[in-house]
Order: structure tokens, then C-alpha cells, then sequence
């Protein structure tokens, strides 16, 4: 796929991937520069220039937030993006930064699992807290009045979409903030900037970087006021990422293009395994065609991720099955080149089946990867 600004002609996001965010070349110099362990900075005189010390700003970070940005916002100069050490720490550093007591907030009522958490935290601020699910854009019928949308689209982890453009102009004729959380899609599943929200938050820990092994999550804005409020919170809190994570960051995204597209296609095809299973209920996937999402899914994302959700028929049954994959680890989090699935009832917190499996598909062959996913069904059938 590709996409063209003025400036910079046609680029594709392979393109964009394996250049976004690199210095101009110094003769000598590595084209990634390695990673800036610095607590402060030389500063003589006046406290000017970019870095100082090592809470506020570090080399390393501002090539992550300018790669991070030319996905999220390409050439959109306006935008601004910063990383925090999780997607937590995005997350909060977004509703904490712009919410005070007396505001009014909605929340998906179907989001991730430690949304309620937050939803604690903030009525203990002072700060109403409204829910509603995702599909149907039934958060509309909460937004009165309130300060701040947040959308969660597609949603984890069932997988429901809402239409972000719609939402985002209800909320924008009454003064309404709003963010959107693309962890699940990527910046190369959707951009959210470009659809109305006033925020794009992710937790860079899963697909954006891939490979498990990275804690990280960003902001990235178009209101200068808006953003320089999130950025003090950080500075604040101190929920800044470390070098060396934001270095792997930053040369994962390189291949972000090849990964995504390759698990994306693969979700496709154990989709439709799966939905020849009579055991299975309830799959969902955006990408299938006759999933309730599709519609609205199919309209503003350009891809539709690398999670499959489903239904086994009893917690032991999908224990069964868990224990009797060999390509697929059962292990939380998503967006890995190796896959993984858990049952999701395990953690408390959604509302779901205790026969609820969340699978990530990974990098494998997409015929090993079905092979051993029927397989399992088999031998975990009582």
C-alpha cells in the first residue's frame, strides 16, 4: 500500500518503515545512531538546546518520536509524538493531562482490561466516568457534555469497531476531546489523526515493535496546548522510556511493514479455519468479510490486524486446546512474530466466555500455523 504528500511524492509504508525517523548521513556514522545513556547533558551558560537531562528529552527518543510520527501523521509536520515506558503510561499520561475534577469522560465499556483500573482512579480524582461498548458507536449516546472521548477501535480484546470519523465529529460540534487507541490496528492499520481524533495513543510493546522483548507506548497529537500538557505529565510522573528500549524500538519498526502484512494474511487464513469448526463460536476477525465489523472496518482501516478472537465451548476445553498447540505460545500480549493465545477469562476484568481465547498470529507459515491450530482442536475435543 502507499500513500502520497506533497512535499515527499509517493512512498509506501515499506518505504516509510525502513527510513522513518533517521538523521541525515554523517560521513562514518551509523545510519541508526546507537542509543544515548545520558542522566544529563554538558550545559554550560544558559539552559538552552534540545537536551539538558535525561527526564525531560534524550537523543534516542526524539528519532523514535520522529519514526512514530512519520507512521502515525506522514507530513503532517503539526503533529507532535512522544514515548512513554508503556502503554499504560500513554494511556494515563492522556486522560490524567487533560481530565480534572468536574469533567466528564467515556470510556469503551469493552476496552482493555486495565481501563477499570483507570475508571477507579479518576472517579477517585473527581471525575465522571461514563461507559458504553464500542460496536454500534454506542458511545454517542454517552457523550454529553463530556471532556473527553476515549475509543478504543477495533476493541480489546473482542475485536468490535466504531466508526472514528462519526464519533469524532459528535464530539468535536460540542467541544469534546478525543483519543484513540490504535494498538491493535498500527499506525498501518489506521491512522486516527486523519479520521478527527485529537489523540492517537498505542502500547508500542506489541505489534509496532514486535518481537516481545520492548515495554513502550506513545502519544502522538495535533494541539500543541493539548500535547504540552501530556508532556509535562511525563516529566512529572517521570514515564519515560529507556534508551537502549527506545533504540529496539526504533530499529523493530524497520520491518513493521513486512511483519504486519505477513500476519495480517495469516489471520485471514486461520479465520477462515477456524470458521469451518463447529466448535468454534463466536470468531471474530474485522478481515472476514461477514463479520459484523467488516463494514465499518473496511472503511477506515487498511489493514485489520493480526488477532483472531473465539470461542470454545468450556474453560477446560479451551485449556485443552492451549495446552495442545505447539507453534503457538500461551502467553498474554499480542503482535509478536511468534504466536500466541491465551483464555482470557484467566486474568478477571473482561466480560467474556470462560471459553474465550485471544489468539495473535504470528510470522510462522501460514499452512504450519492452521495445521497445528486444527490439530490441537482435534486432540482437546473431548
Amino acid at each position: 500500500m502507499s500513500d502520497a504528500t506533497v512535499d515527499e511524492g509517493p512512498v509506501g509504508d515499506g518505504t516509510r518503515a525502513v527510513r522513518a525517523g533517521l538523521p541525515e548521513p554523517v560521513k562514518h556514522e551509523p545510519t541508526l545512531p546507537g542509543p544515548v545513556f545520558a542522566a544529563h547533558f554538558h550545559l554550560p551558560g544558559e539552559a538552552t538546546g534540545p537536551y539538558s537531562y535525561g527526564r525531560d528529552d534524550n537523543p534516542t527518543w526524539t528519532l523514535l518520536e520522529n519514526a512514530i510520527g512519520e507512521l502515525e501523521a506522514p507530513g503532517r509536520p503539526d503533529v507532535e509524538t512522544l514515548v512513554f515506558a508503556s502503554g499504560m503510561a500513554a494511556i494515563s499520561a492522556v486522560l490524567f493531562s487533560q481530565l480534572r475534577a468536574g469533567d466528564a469522560v467515556v470510556l469503551p465499556s469493552d476496552g482493555y482490561q486495565a481501563l477499570p483500573l483507570v475508571r477507579a482512579q479518576l472517579e477517585a480524582y473527581g471525575v465522571e466516568v461514563r461507559t458504553a461498548p464500542t460496536g454500534g458507536d454506542a458511545q454517542l449516546e454517552a457523550l454529553e457534555g463530556a471532556r473527553l472521548l476515549w475509543i478504543e477501535s477495533p476493541s480489546n480484546p473482542g475485536l468490535d469497531v466504531c466508526d472514528i470519523r462519526r464519533l469524532a465529529v459528535a464530539a468535536h460540534a460540542q467541544g469534546t476531546l478525543v483519543a484513540v487507541d490504535n494498538t491493535l490496528a498500527t499506525p498501518l492499520g489506521q491512522r486516527p489523526l486523519a479520521l478527527g481524533a485529537d489523540f492517537t495513543v498505542a502500547s508500542g510493546t506489541k505489534q509496532l515493535t514486535g518481537h516481545g522483548d520492548v515495554l513502550l507506548g506513545y502519544v502522538a497529537g495535533r494541539d500543541a496546548e493539548a500535547m504540552a500538557a501530556v508532556r509535562r505529565w511525563r516529566k512529572i510522573v517521570g514515564a519515560i522510556p529507556g534508551p537502549m528500549e527506545a533504540w529496539l524500538a526504533h530499529r523493530s519498526i524497520a520491518t513493521i511493514q513486512l511483519r504486519v502484512d505477513r500476519q495480517n494474511a495469516t489471520a485471514l487464513i486461520v479465520a477462515e479455519a477456524l470458521r469451518q469448526r463447529p466448535e468454534v463460536m463466536d470468531l471474530r476477525y474485522p478481515g472476514l468479510p461477514d463479520d459484523p465489523a467488516h463494514p465499518i472496518a473496511s472503511r477506515q482501516m487498511r489493514r485489520y490486524g493480526c488477532v483472531v478472537s473465539f470461542t470454545l465451548p468450556t474453560r477446560a476445553r479451551a485449556e485443552r486446546f492451549l495446552a495442545a498447540l505447539r507453534l503457538v505460545e500461551d502467553a498474554t500480549s499480542f503482535g509478536g512474530v511468534r504466536s500466541t493465545a491465551e483464555r482470557r477469562g484467566r486474568w478477571g476484568g473482561d466480560a467474556v466466555p470462560e471459553g474465550f481465547v485471544r489468539m495473535s498470529v504470528g510470522a510462522e507459515d501460514p499452512e504450519d500455523l492452521v495445521a497445528d491450530i486444527l490439530r490441537a482442536l482435534d486432540e482437546s475435543a473431548e
